[in-house]
């Protein structure tokens, strides 16, 4: 055993778990709010051609990965096994 093996409590285990979920959320959720700024530059006018139609697809994509995004944390609960009586 070396000094890279250490043995972890259940609460170590847990604390490293939730740092590392802080750590890499909060850069993505950086990175991601940048982009969302970027994007934003592209809305001038004076340098960009588009159309209301080109918003609404670009809107409607990102709205769309949102949704599916955040179902990701919601808690599921396993599918009940399957019954005939079943509703």
């Amino acid at each position: 055993m070396n000094a890279n093996d250490k043995i972890t409590t259940p609460e170590e285990r847990e604390k490293i778990r939730r740092d590392r979920f802080r750590l890499t959320a909060e850069r993505r959720t950086n990175r991601i709010l940048e982009y969302i700024r970027l994007l934003g530059n592209t809305g001038n006018k004076s340098l960009y051609k588009y159309e209301q139609a080109d918003v609404d697809k670009i809107f409607s994509i990102i709205d769309k990965r949102l949704i599916e995004t955040r179902a990701k944390f919601k808690t599921s609960k396993s599918p009940k096994p399957f019954k005939l009586d079943q509703d």
